[in-house]
């Protein structure tokens, strides 16, 4: 068991859990060697889903638990419905060294507030900060943070672009990483108090992990040119949601266009590769899988509402963190 990579799973947390979770699982495990899974939840669910989706019994332990965190529980309520619940006990395991990094589809503030009770920040980091991949026309962008932290400063935002640095390395090791901060303008004398403060940090530095960029605008953040983008909590998490929703837009209007008519039907159907194309660049269950960046072990979010697909890339972007050594890249090069 000693050269496998473990990853806690809780089964119980998302929309349609523990199948979709379970299902999850099953699509991860066709294309990756040497991955084990530690599943909390209720056995007497999980069992049936395990046997229908062939899941080899060498892959994986189910630890029983019928406690769960409810999706409209505080962080609060949740952390005190105690420890036997499905998400409190995966988290746990990767506290006791029982595994490399835990993944849940659950409850989000609870998620956060579970894992900095059970585990410990990296030594001079002093706020977490939620990450995610976004697509962009030259590869992936990460970007941070999207939630975790409304208010920062300036150390806060240098750390985190160390932080999104060492993350990206770890997932696409062979890319140049270029940094920049999300702000309100390109120009240098643009944006905040903070943002200027840190646009000065980062300029006056010279860091071996990336290449400071300086500003990008939002409506730049998918050109490529640069691919890992800071910003604080709140502008990073209206930045999400606004390209989610357009995204959704997007392909929800394409969809109804070219099914209302004849002309549109067959405009599909000559055009099916690269409509088919164009929907995968666009489809945010091919990105699942937000990571909690600051904490000594990786904690990843998937969606609550994505489908197996959307959770076995979450499980990919998990195997990726550890096989990527993504916490010593950050301890190596945090100040």
């Amino acid at each position: 068991m000693s050269n496998k990579i473990i990853i806690a799973i809780d089964a119980m947390g998302g929309d349609d859990s523990p199948h979709k979770i379970i299902k999850g699982i099953s699509i991860h495990s066709r294309t990756s060697d040497n991955v084990y899974y530690k599943i909390f939840g209720n056995k007497n669910l999980i069992d049936p889903l395990v046997k229908k989706f062939n899941i080899s019994s060498e892959l994986f332990q189910i630890i029983h638990t019928d406690k769960v965190v409810q999706g409209e529980d505080t962080a609060l309520s949740a952390a005190k419905r105690g420890k036997q619940t499905s998400l409190w006990l995966s988290i746990e395991s990767l506290k006791h060294d029982e595994a490399h990094a835990i993944v849940s589809a659950g409850n989000t503030g609870a998620l956060f507030l579970i894992s900095k009770l059970n585990l410990n920040m990296i030594e001079n980091i002093d706020k977490p900060a939620l990450s995610a991949l976004w697509p962009s026309r030259k590869g992936m962008n990460v970007v941070l943070d999207l939630g975790a932290n409304i208010e920062c400063s300036s150390k806060n935002l240098v750390d985190f672009s160390i932080m999104g640095s060492a993350l990206h390395k770890a997932l696409f090791d062979k890319e140049k990483i270029n940094v920049a901060l999300l702000n309100i303008g390109s120009e240098e004398l643009k944006g905040n108090a903070v943002i200027k403060e840190t646009y000065q940090l980062l300029n006056d530095k010279k860091y071996s992990l990336f290449r400071f960029k300086g500003y990008i605008e939002g409506n730049n953040i998918m050109d490529g040119d640069v691919n890992v983008i800071v910003a604080d909590g709140f502008t990073g998490n209206i930045a999400l949601k606004t390209a989610e929703g357009t995204s959704n837009f997007i392909i929800s209007e394409l969809k109804s266009a070219l099914s209302s008519s004849l002309i549109g039907k067959i405009s599909s159907l000559i055009n099916f590769k690269n409509l088919n194309s164009f929907r995968k660049k666009l489809d945010p269950r091919l990105y699942n899988g937000a990571i909690l960046l600051g904490l000594d072990k990786p904690v990843i979010k998937s969606h609550g509402a994505t489908d197996s697909i959307g959770f076995a890339n979450s499980l990919k972007v998990c195997e990726k963190t550890i096989r990527g050594k993504l916490i010593d890249q950050i301890k190596q090069n945090i100040l």
